[in-house]
């Protein structure tokens, strides 16, 4: 049987099958910190990927944006063949990986800023999703950035494509972490019980959705419905702090994970622009500690890739 993984060290995760993962994760009860980075944007210590500085900072799962699986780019990372990119990085991280893919058609993109341009190997394509397969990738999460056009029933009709074609082996995430350029999916509408029970029939072994005090609406007590409604289904959740408040002061970050704790979440979720590429690095630690204490943090942050 799997560990929780508070108590995971890089030989456990190389080990883990979808289902182990999970049941680490849930094990945790509710003290997993998972940090999503940019990996095509200048690192913030130069020769260091953002993915390794989240890492140091008490990070358990990596989660990388605009992670193109046609043509995989982590600038700071060792050199390396394309193909082995996701692996070299486990390799330094001792972490799971996860990507963001994109449920959006060639073409219907909404208006965004030019940094979040689409590419080819960004979309929800089950092509895309095998080669995620191919490089050694953890999880797939099926979101959308910043005024993409990402809608529900896009991200519902691509996970059972998912499932279908990778799903006994890559854990799937589903859900969005803003409204994502579909303002009829704003507020309170990002994510409904109807679609939670929607994506869990689809295939969906994670929900995301926005923690509390990030998105208009989205309270602790309508967080805790929904986490409610995902565990009922079957399913783990991910609250995600995805409006640039990773880059708010630590007092908010604190109060944002505790109100995430409190509604149930089983993974916290910390976005990549606090600075562009990744959190402020003194968020992640701050929300790891609110949550789970010095005494996890500094072992998450203490111990050896080597273990």
């Amino acid at each position: 049987m799997p560990k929780r993984l508070l108590d995971c060290c890089a030989s456990d995760f190389r080990g883990f099958s979808k289902a182990d993962l999970l049941e680490s994760i849930q094990k945790s009860e509710g003290r997993v910190i998972a940090c999503e980075t940019i990996g095509t944007v200048q690192p913030l210590l130069g020769n260091v990927t953002n993915a390794e500085f989240a890492a140091s900072m008490g990070a358990d799962i990596l989660l990388l944006n605009m992670f193109d699986v046609q043509h995989p780019v982590i600038n700071g990372l060792p050199e390396t063949e394309p193909e082995n990119t996701v692996r070299m990085l486990k390799k330094l991280t001792g972490r799971p990986i996860g990507i963001n893919l994109e449920p959006v058609a060639e073409g219907e993109e909404g208006e965004t800023d030019p940094i979040w341009k689409m590419s080819a190997g960004r979309r929800a394509t089950v092509e895309n999703a095998l080669r995620a397969k191919e490089l050694g990738v953890d999880f797939i999460l099926l979101t959308g950035n910043p005024g993409m056009g990402v809608s529900n029933p896009a991200i519902i009709e691509t996970l059972r494509k998912f499932k279908a074609a990778v799903g006994d082996s890559i854990v799937l995430a589903a859900g969005k972490m803003h409204a994502a350029g579909v303002l009829t999916e704003a507020a309170e509408s990002i994510l409904t019980e109807a679609d939670i029970a929607d994506f869990t029939a689809a295939g969906a072994d994670i929900i995301l959705l926005p923690a509390p005090g990030t998105v208009p609406g989205i309270t602790m007590e309508y967080a805790r419905t929904l986490i409610s409604c995902a565990h009922r289904h079957g399913a783990l959740t991910i609250t995600a702090i995805g409006t640039s408040q990773e880059g708010a002061d630590t007092d908010t970050i604190r109060r944002i994970a505790l109100m995430c704790k409190m509604a149930g979440t089983d993974i916290h979720h910390i976005g990549d622009t606090g600075y562009t590429g990744m959190a402020l690095a003194e968020n992640i630690m701050a929300y790891s500690i609110a949550v789970r204490g010095i005494r996890h943090t500094y072992h998450r942050m203490a111990i050896s890739v080597e273990r």
